[in-house]
């Protein structure tokens, strides 16, 4: 299992992606609790991907994707780059991950020069003190029994390795069967310093918004998640706005919530916040979240 700067090094090695051609990069995979491509990774790359077309000067302040096919962790990614728009404000860019010669991921990012502006945000909810909070290789342990495949635990801590990501209360898995209010919290660091690059922060704070936000859809029903098995389901698109700036490598409060579940579908909305109080993103993602046949 690979220790936590080591896990760091390959994640920033993973979205560090390589040009093969003017707007055209080349990225890699790894491996996931379930048999495709992380989505949070193939956003994070778009994004890389974009925000390299991009001057410095314009931080990426929006983001909506649709994920189209699942993707082969064992095959490269491709990035296309089009470069829609170049104002003096704003700049917009599209980005189609092809694999196998079929599209399978598309974003829409849109990066803006700083300027004034109105200033208000809605407050910080409520939080424990992360430092008071189990880490994931002490917590998941405890749940071992919740999953039919043994190997799952190790599975989880390892995906994780790169992020300190700590559940205020229990994960879906946790409470399986007892149905509770449809909102969760997470706090989560990078496991490790970056360099000050803003769009390394944004792209990882990305990488990471795909991880839990479908769990307030599944604790309303008291169901314990993909690795558990009693819901199938993958993320169908996601949308990011970045309101201020942040460090990914310092503690930022995930604060989930779903308003509506239907269809076969699950809605999942988010804010997240610096340890000081200021509202740094806002998240939604619709996800398809189905109840196996047998159940």
């Amino acid at each position: 299992m690979s220790s936590a700067p080591d896990a760091l090094l390959d994640l920033l090695d993973l979205l560090d992606l390589e040009q093969i051609e003017q707007d055209i990069f080349r990225g890699t995979s790894r491996s996931a609790i379930v048999p495709r491509v992380f989505g949070g990774q193939v956003a994070a790359q778009a994004l890389v991907a974009a925000g390299r077309t991009v001057p410095a000067d314009r931080p990426a302040h929006s983001l909506h994707a649709y994920f189209l096919r699942a993707g082969d962790p064992g095959a490269p990614i491709v990035y296309s780059v089009d470069r829609i728009r170049d104002g003096r404000s704003f700049t917009t860019r599209r980005v189609v991950a092809v694999q196998h010669g079929q599209p399978i991921f598309h974003l829409s990012a849109s990066f803006q020069t700083y300027e004034e502006g109105l200033e208000h945000q809605a407050d910080m909810p409520a939080a424990p003190d992360p430092d008071t909070l189990p880490t994931a290789a002490e917590m998941l342990p405890r749940y071992a029994d919740r999953f039919s495949d043994p190997t799952v635990v190790d599975r989880l801590i390892e995906a994780r390795a790169a992020v300190d990501l700590r559940y205020v209360d229990a994960p879906p898995f946790g409470t399986v069967g007892e149905p509770r209010e449809p909102r969760s919290q997470v706090w989560f660091r990078t496991n490790g310093k970056l360099a000050d690059d803003p769009l390394l922060h944004v792209c990882m704070a990305t990488y990471v918004s795909d991880m839990t936000l479908l769990d307030s859809v599944l604790l309303a029903h008291g169901r314990g998640g993909w690795a558990v098995g009693d819901v199938v389901g993958a993320s169908l698109d996601h949308a990011m706005w970045f309101h201020r700036p942040f460090r990914a490598d310092e503690w930022l409060l995930y604060d989930q919530e779903s308003p509506s579940a239907s269809g076969g579908r699950g809605l999942g909305q988010a804010r997240i916040y610096t340890q000081d109080g200021r509202l740094a993103i806002t998240v939604i993602q619709e996800g398809v979240v189905r109840v196996p046949r047998s159940d």
